[in-house]
């Protein structure tokens, strides 16, 4: 399949800059995977397409607030974002502007609370970087860290938990799962107290989600990896849920991810962990997944090609034409999708 097959015309004022007030007020299709039949719905209204026996899976994966604005020693602002943690004080990170930062460069965030070196260059331009500091260095970027926000997203964040979900535990992640946004405690509690279970994966979401397809035959597209968890909790709910022909319905691609790059071919599950760099398109048969609540995805993109391997790739465009044509919000604050 063509890159270019999941092209759609978004207007850039429909994606949306800013969360709504309140978490559970955003719009939401029903978008019907067999028929293609749309229903134009709020997001509080899922709770109606829910029935007993249902399994909703949640990544219960936290942002890092990986962003750091510092100085260089020669002088000049530095922008460092954190991508993973290599251990003993040294991380992978992006940096702006590279050409500044060539190994031995002498970095100095928040009055010099934070210190780090440039130790070398990798092969795909990323820093690794050795970081001083005293005390605990989570604490420390809690701090002086800012959010990580996708680059459409122009507008400065005023309250950061905003962008991440009420359930988050897990910090690791450098961008939110962004379905789960819209989920508050009470409606969890609603959901629970109708006989729906609600479990959790974890997987830690890493800057390659925003990195676009560029080859045009997208099975030659590198997919990044990702580290993910599933406990022995959800690995039994999942697998007795599958047993006796429930649902299993994913909250955001990061979930349905996990549970689909372990799910034996009946579906069932065993605890595990490690890195999947699972791709899934159309032409992809799920194993465990039964629906799925996402958010409105980039064109082009990986994501918009797993939820067309869902829904059907021309049921998928159409709805996002519609999406469009009703004035929804889209991407990571914007309204949200349920594929049933």
């Amino acid at each position: 399949m063509k890159r270019s097959d999941f092209y759609y015309e978004l207007p850039e004022e429909l994606i949306a800059q800013t969360p709504l007030q309140q978490r559970d007020a955003s719009r939401l299709m029903f978008l019907d995977k067999t028929s293609g039949e749309i229903e134009h719905r709020h997001f509080r209204e899922l709770l109606e397409a829910l029935v007993p026996g249902d399994c909703m899976v949640f990544n219960d994966s936290r942002v890092l607030p990986a962003r750091l604005i510092g100085t260089r020693e020669s002088g000049g602002t530095v922008e460092v974002m954190l991508l993973r943690d290599l251990g003993g004080g040294r991380w992978e990170c992006l940096t702006r502007p590279g050409k500044k930062t060539r190994p031995g460069t002498k970095l100095s965030f928040g009055d010099g609370e934070l210190c780090a070196e440039v130790a070398e260059v990798t092969e795909g331009g990323n820093r690794l970087i050795d970081f001083h500091y005293d005390g605990i260095f989570l604490e420390v970027l809690d701090r002086l860290g800012k959010m990580p926000l996708p680059p459409y997203i122009k507008e400065e964040l005023q309250d950061r938990e905003r962008y991440q979900t009420v359930y988050s535990r897990e910090l690791g992640s450098a961008a939110a799962p962004t379905a789960g946004l819209h989920f508050t405690k009470e409606l969890l509690k609603e959901i629970r107290d109708k006989g729906v279970l609600t479990e959790y994966v974890t997987l830690h979401v890493g800057l390659g989600t925003f990195r676009p397809v560029k080859a045009e035959n997208i099975e030659d597209h590198d997919m990044h990896a990702e580290f993910c968890v599933i406990p022995e909790s959800t690995a039994s709910a999942v697998t007795e849920t599958k047993r006796r022909g429930g649902r299993v319905i994913a909250v955001g691609t990061t979930s349905c991810r996990t549970l689909e790059s372990f799910a034996s071919p009946d579906g069932s599950l065993q605890p595990a962990s490690g890195w999947t760099n699972i791709f899934i398109y159309p032409g992809y048969r799920f194993k465990c997944v039964d629906a799925l609540v996402t958010n409105f995805h980039l064109p082009e993109s990986t994501l918009i090609m797993l939820v067309s391997a869902l829904a059907g790739r021309e049921s998928v465009l159409h709805a996002y034409r519609e999406a469009v044509e009703n004035r929804y919000r889209f991407f990571s604050f914007g309204d949200a999708m349920f594929i049933h």
